[in-house]
């Protein structure tokens, strides 16, 4: 029996680039921990039952609003009566005291320009009421 030696075998190349299977999977992996933790942690909510009181004011029962109005022409109105811009100020300023947290509805015109809106807006803020809200036509179908 002749015995031998055992060729050497050369020593493996290094590899010279990054193996990125198991890169993508943790990947995968964290995307799928993450669609499945974000719907959980958005619907926390504090679940209470609130106590019945006869003192609540019914659902309909909100006060007025101020309702300013500017058409076209740049002709404002305050509850469909024609003020200037100082009479207008000074009324919402008066309302603003009496009721600081009134809701002004806005109508304007769609052709009115939009610097004068914003004005007008500007006008409403400074008088001291915050709670503006744009009356819009419904949609037709």
């Amino acid at each position: 029996m002749a015995f031998g030696r055992l060729r050497a075998r050369a020593a493996p190349k290094p590899i010279g680039e990054i193996n990125m299977t198991p890169l993508i999977d943790v990947m995968l992996v964290l995307l799928v921990i993450f669609m499945v933790a974000a719907p959980l942690m958005a619907s926390q909510g504090l679940r209470l039952e609130l106590p019945d009181s006869a003192a609540t004011a019914p659902a309909g029962a909100a006060p007025e609003p101020l309702v300013v109005a500017l058409d076209p022409d740049g002709t404002l109105y305050l509850g469909g009566e024609a003020v200037t811009a100082e009479r207008l100020s000074a009324l919402l300023a008066a309302a603003a005291r009496q009721r600081p947290d009134a809701e002004v509805q806005l109508h304007a015109d769609r052709s009115a320009p939009y610097g004068e809106v914003a004005a007008l807006i500007g006008r409403v803020r400074q008088a001291g009421l915050h709670r503006v809200a744009f009356a819009t036509a419904p949609a037709a179908r």
